[in-house]
């Protein structure tokens, strides 16, 4: 490990099973997540993590940590946050890569006058994403903020 406080390092092991299917692990972690081909491609498995999952799930999961933290630092309340994503696939130059991935999060408050501010904050979130900053794939960001209904 680095003792540098600028440079942090996360390690990955993925151990083979059978087939298209792996076992990911990391000595920092106690789950263990399987992970295969999607049964989109040749040899796939369905019901199963594969890596175009775990790729939308970091810029959606890195969205929602970046927020929950500058809305911590700046003291927006706020009652609940759904981050749906969705990642397309496409054959660019006769390769397949993630051209884009449409990140909608809601954002449930419970007073309208820090609507704005929300918005403001889910905005900035996005912006300082590390992940989302780290690839080339074409973000859409769609956030949504909803007042709850005092009861």
């Amino acid at each position: 490990m680095s003792n540098n406080e600028n440079e942090h390092q996360y390690r990955v092991d993925i151990a083979w099973k059978k087939g298209r299917i792996g076992t990911m692990s990391s000595p920092e972690l106690e789950d263990r997540i399987e992970v295969a081909t999607p049964p989109e491609f040749e040899g796939g498995v369905e019901g199963i993590w594969s890596p175009e999952h775990l790729f939308v799930s970091s810029v959606s999961s890195c969205f929602m940590t970046t927020f929950v933290a500058i809305a911590q630092y700046s003291k927006l309340k706020f009652e609940d946050l759904d981050v749906k994503a969705v990642g397309t696939i496409e054959k660019v130059d006769g390769k397949f890569m993630v051209t884009e991935i449409t990140l909608e999060p809601e954002l449930v408050i419970t007073e309208e006058k820090f609507q704005d501010k929300a918005k403001r904050i889910m905005e900035k979130a996005e912006a300082a994403c590390l992940i989302t900053r780290s690839i080339k794939t074409e973000i859409h960001f769609n956030p949504k903020v909803t007042i709850a209904s005092l009861k």
